[in-house]
């Protein structure tokens, strides 16, 4: 009897490649991206604009376990990892001649609607927050994810930056910085260095903490509707010069707590349940560290009448029974 060969793991990149093409929307929409990011002109080596808008279509149209998959996949060597940095064409969407100052291509993504607008969602969406299980502010790989694959297709498109490592940046530098220096190197951190991100990619690749990130994907991932509404419409982008800033919110008041409950099944203490009153009372607009201990302690008002009601019932029954009996 000859000895069973162990079959090393495949390459995932390659795998969700071919699951792509199985997929009538995702070979579409890959095919539709493909052509304009390969094809080359008398002048340039592609039509920019044009792989940009079809990269954008694809992960606009595209299910996420299908574009994840090619963008995310885990790997084991280089040919996986080359395979992962190489899904968005970089040579077109990506490289350049010479790297511009990141925050001059911040200045020229602000001037672009929704460039602006998925920078503003991709720093609220994918700010690191060390003291979390997540790693993640917003405790949400999907919200994270989402915000940075949104990127990609505007003159800020991130990709991985070497074949090694899942450190991720936007083709652009802190040289010529002057008196901006320190800025720009935040700026530039908060894709290079960012845990949330990380862990959010790692979580996808490995399946390892799919209830982080599956809750928030639209029931049905068919279509696009609620990922391009998400990015696309009715996003507020604060003031003039905030998306530089790394932005913090607060849990919307009770509807939130439920939601949490919903995806977690962990029951929701009703003792955090603010009232809309008690929220805007307390102004707690700003960062969710704000909650005072005195508005998280009191209970909701919502939950007195029902309990009100039955102290007036028991009372009008033992008033009844000794008018009856005297009677």
């Amino acid at each position: 009897p000859f000895a069973v060969e162990h079959i090393p793991k495949g390459n995932n990149c390659l795998d969700a490649a071919k699951a792509c093409n199985l997929d009538d929307t995702c070979k579409k929409y890959r095919s539709a991206y493909i052509t304009p990011c390969t094809a080359s002109t008398s002048n340039d080596v592609c039509n920019r604009r044009k792989c940009h808008k079809a990269l954008r279509q694809f992960f606009d149209k595209v299910p996420a376990k299908h574009s994840y998959g090619m963008l995310f996949c885990s790997c084991r060597d280089i040919a996986c990892t080359e395979r992962r940095r190489q899904t968005i064409v970089p040579v077109c969407s990506y490289e350049e001649k010479e790297k511009p100052n990141c925050l001059n291509l911040q200045d020229s993504c602000k001037t672009n609607y929704i460039c602006r607008s998925r920078l503003a969602d991709f720093f609220t969406n994918c700010q690191p927050e060390s003291r979390s299980v997540s790693s993640c502010l917003k405790e949400n790989y999907a919200d994270c994810l989402l915000a940075y694959s949104g990127l990609i297709g505007t003159v800020m498109t991130p990709n991985y930056v070497d074949a090694s490592s899942l450190s991720v940046a936007p083709w652009c530098d802190c040289n010529n910085s002057g008196n901006d220096l320190e800025e720009c190197l935040k700026f530039l951190h908060f894709f290079k260095d960012n845990t949330c991100l990380k862990n959010a990619i790692q979580a996808f690749g490995n399946g390892s903490d799919v209830t982080v990130w599956q809750p928030a994907l639209p029931a049905q991932t068919t279509t696009a509707t609620t990922t391009t509404a998400f990015r696309g419409k009715n996003q507020p982008l604060g003031p003039a010069g905030s998306e530089n800033e790394i932005p913090t919110h607060v849990l919307p008041p009770c509807a939130n707590l439920q939601a949490q409950k919903l995806k977690s099944n962990v029951s929701g203490s009703p003792h955090l349940c603010l009232s809309e009153r008690d929220y805007e009372k307390n102004g707690l607009s700003g960062a969710s560290s704000h909650i005072t201990t005195k508005s998280m302690a009191a209970p909701p008002s919502c939950g007195l009448s029902p309990l009100l009601g039955l102290v007036v019932t028991a009372l009008s029954t033992l008033l009844s029974l000794s008018l009856a009996e005297t009677s």
